[in-house]
């Protein structure tokens, strides 16, 4: 395979064509800015994985600007004294013991970007005054031509740092609309200086950059520049522009390209959610290929080891960049490698990932692997007592539990009352768009069969039925029900929820209202929406998709407007109708809504019947995922994962 094959960056060589893309580690950070020894763990895992480079997240170079200089705590990783080469140099050294290279992806800064707690703070800096995103209310800072020459230096001396340390190559972050991409665009950059007015100047800051790190680490250290072809908004960056900005800055000295688009205000674009195809950023990458010498790279949901691979082999790129699919699964490319492919823990492009280390400012976490970003401490270790172990539900939760009582050595049982595994994972990956979710299904069931669990399906458990196999653990894991509201004319034959839906159990007319505008009420109506029908969004707060990490949430509404989908917030269903429903407005008034089909998704409940039976009756019982409380995919997985590490 061509994934495997040797590539080259500058006078770098990379044993295969797999690199890992720098991805923020939240809490990783220690509070004074250096990788924490977790973050080593996160990234040598991947370096194990087979993975042939490992792009960190952004350092910083300097604390001068967009830092508080008074205080030790650092919004990302730091490169601007001695201390910190020790730490990189642990992590360098770690990497080369599995024949990976390091690359330290360097920022000159967040611009207009930044978190609210600095822009608030003033601590926000752009080439130009400039609207802050986070918080319009506020405006960056113009820097000052010594600032900038000063920001510049600062990037010799990091680089100094960096190739004492060992690493192997240096990216500049230019995307998404931090303070590179700034200074490189006309809709952000105003200035009438040097650093600014027509493309030569926008470029200057990057450019000479590069110069300095040359003066740092040496004439042939290798830097990639990553940015955005396209900021697919209006006044920013043409895929004309980012072409001529390849050429530009081949010639000043960049060794590869890392090829991304969009930025903040289209964040479903820079990170692409379920509901995006996949590759769907390689005729970018392609296109910059087929106009500089210089290795490309490309990113975009490239998980999927064929799509990898017929990128590389159809010379649409010369390296591919692979984020949450490292996340979900370290051990990808060895995988791929030894023709594993249904080993592959897939992403489901939920983004736990970026709600934990972006929202919540928690360190770095997947969906369907409980132990990214903390190797060390969820290492699956054989038990000192061998257990028979009983799993009651074939959901996420059962199956991971399962899957991972089996790897520790446990006699596991696995009681499914329906003829099928996957829980409320099936209707969830009916519409075409949740595909990954089917992976994760086939996953889970692959390795509880590979792993020996004997499997029932059609088993009801009743504590009769426990009690006769004696287990020593039960594991409940028994899912939820549907919720159905008292309404006036619920029980109507055009009215289904949301989950029967989905399972084909129930069939809707032309013209649709789908009450609840969660997750699964905005994908049930986006899934109806895509087959030509008419939707209508009600929903009781004043805005959809709540439980959505923003990506997620910015798509869903680009696809609702694509569609034509109606939303009503601020409105409750009072009553269905013959040929209708009626629903209180954000003013209170009752008005009608002609419909064919209602379709209920107001959420689901907790079933439990066993637990409190059992408690008593087996010496060990275990409620885990949505029969404890509904929730997502992240809380199934990883209730099943540690409850079970720890029987």
């Amino acid at each position: 395979m061509k994934l495997f094959e040797p590539g080259k960056i500058g006078r770098l060589t990379l044993k295969n064509r797999i690199a890992m893309a720098p991805m923020t580690v939240g809490g990783l950070v220690e509070p004074d800015g250096r990788l924490s020894e977790r973050a080593i763990d996160y990234f040598v895992a991947r370096a194990k994985g087979g993975a042939g480079m490992i792009i960190t997240p952004i350092f910083r170079v300097t604390r001068e600007i967009e830092q508080f200089p008074n205080i030790p705590y650092s919004y990302n990783l730091m490169i601007d004294n001695n201390i910190y080469l020790s730490r990189v140099s642990e992590l360098a050294d770690a990497v080369h013991d599995y024949g990976a290279k390091l690359c330290i992806q360097l920022t000159a800064g967040l611009g207009r970007v930044i978190g609210v707690g600095y822009v608030r703070a003033g601590q926000a800096v752009g080439p130009s005054v400039l609207p802050c995103f986070w918080d319009k209310n506020y405006q960056t800072r113009e820097l000052a031509i010594g600032e900038i020459e000063r920001l510049i230096k600062s990037f010799q001396f990091a680089a100094e740092l960096l190739a004492a340390a060992g690493a192997d190559a240096i990216e500049l972050h230019g995307h998404e609309g931090y303070l590179f991409d700034e200074f490189m665009t006309s809709l952000w950059n105003k200035r009438t200086d040097k650093y600014g007015g027509d493309l030569n100047g926008r470029l200057r800051f990057p450019i000479e950059v590069i110069e300095s790190i040359r003066k740092g680490a040496g004439q042939n250290f290798p830097v990639i520049f990553r940015y955005g072809l396209s900021h697919y908004i209006e006044g920013g960056r043409t895929i004309e522009e980012g072409l001529e900005i390849a050429r530009r800055m081949e010639n000043a000295g960049a060794d590869a390209f890392d090829i991304d688009a969009g930025g903040y205000d289209n964040w479903y674009i820079a990170h692409p959610p379920t509901t995006m195809p996949p590759g769907n950023m390689v005729p970018l990458a392609e296109m910059v290929k087929k106009t500089v010498k210089a290795p490309v790279m490309a990113v975009g949901k490239l998980g999927y080891p064929d799509l990898a691979e017929s990128v590389l082999q159809e010379g649409k790129a010369d390296f591919i960049i692979l984020g949450r699919a490292l996340i979900a699964d370290p051990d990808w490319p060895n995988k791929v490698k030894q023709g594993n492919i249904e080993d592959i823990c897939p992403c489901i492009g939920d983004h736990e990932c970026l709600r934990r280390t972006a929202i919540y400012r928690k360190s770095i976490g997947c969906a369907v692997n409980a132990a990214a970003g903390r190797e060390r401490e969820f290492t699956i270790t054989p038990a000192e007592k061998k257990k028979s172990v009983l799993v009651i539900g074939g959901g996420p939760a059962g199956m991971e539990a399962a899957r991972v009582a089996a790897l520790r050595g446990h006699r596991v049982m696995l009681w499914e009352k329906e003829e099928v595994l996957g829980g409320n994972l099936i209707p969830a990956s009916v519409p075409d768009f949740k595909k990954d979710y089917r992976s994760l299904i086939e996953y889970l069931k692959t390795q509880v069969a590979k792993l020996g669990v004997t499997v029932q399906t059609g088993k009801k458990a009743t504590v009769t039925a426990v009690r006769q196999v004696k287990p020593d653990v039960v594991f409940i894991a028994t899912g939820t029900t549907p919720i159905m509201p008292r309404i006036p004319g619920i029980e109507r034959n055009n009215v289904c929820h949301a989950i029967d839906l989905l399972m084909g159990k129930k069939s809707v007319g032309q013209n649709v209202a789908v009450i609840g505008g969660n997750m699964v009420g905005c994908e049930a109506a986006l899934y109806l929406a895509q087959q030509g029908k008419k939707v209508t969004v009600v929903e009781a707060l004043d805005s959809i998709a709540r439980d959505m990490v923003m990506a997620n949430r910015m798509h869903i509404e680009k696809l609702f407007s694509d569609n034509k989908v109606d939303i009503k917030t601020n409105s409750c269903l009072n009553e269905i109708t013959a040929d209708g429903i009626v629903i209180a407005d954000p003013a209170g008034k009752n008005r009608n809504l002609k419909t064919d089909s209602v379709v209920i998704a107001v959420g689901l409940q907790s079933c439990d019947e066993l637990s409190a039976a059992l408690q008593d009756k087996i010496p060990e019982v275990y409620a885990i995922g949505d029969c404890v409380q509904p929730r997502k995919v992240v809380d199934a997985i990883w209730e099943g994962f540690r409850k079970a590490r720890l029987i």
